[in-house]
């Protein structure tokens, strides 16, 4: 049976912003033994490490066919990843989208009424520029807006 209301699960479409999942974000208290649980249980390697300083957070990439499953670890008591895992514990954090430019889909966002945590793209993780919109505007996900590095 076919429903011709419903897309076929073939990507995203021409005219969509989001391009792919670039990352599923989950917050750790301790990036070893996440990292070495990855390794043990699917034999998954990490292929990209940083600390990223604004954030204050240790991240790990593991590739897992065209996007990523990114670490993060709070490297100070103020990072919000520390004050994340305070509330909620270790889990999924947020969800990180691939669009081809984050300044024109943040601006398309909050002319939609999008609220958003960041008014302005800002550098990312492995040379990407990116900018979070807030989980209320997104039935309760937090949302990373990633553009590749050019």
């Amino acid at each position: 049976m076919s429903d011709s209301n419903t897309s076929s699960n073939t990507g995203a479409g021409a005219n969509s912003l989001i391009k792919g999942v670039d990352h599923i974000a989950i917050a750790v208290a301790d990036l070893e033994a996440a990292i070495s649980f990855y390794g043990k249980m699917w034999g998954a390697k990490v292929v990209h490490r940083e600390y990223i300083e604004k954030d204050k957070v240790n991240e790990a990439l593991i590739a897992v066919g065209d996007s990523y499953v990114q670490l993060l670890s709070p490297a100070s008591p103020e990072s919000p990843v520390a004050k994340y895992l305070e509330r909620r514990g270790e889990g999924i954090h947020h969800v990180g989208y691939r669009v081809d430019g984050c300044a024109e889909v943040l601006e398309v966002m909050k002319a939609a009424g999008a609220r958003l945590i960041d008014e302005a793209p800002r550098p990312g993780s492995r040379g990407t520029t990116i900018a979070f919109v807030h989980p209320a505007s997104a039935f309760g996900t937090l949302i990373e807006l990633v553009e590749e590095g050019r």
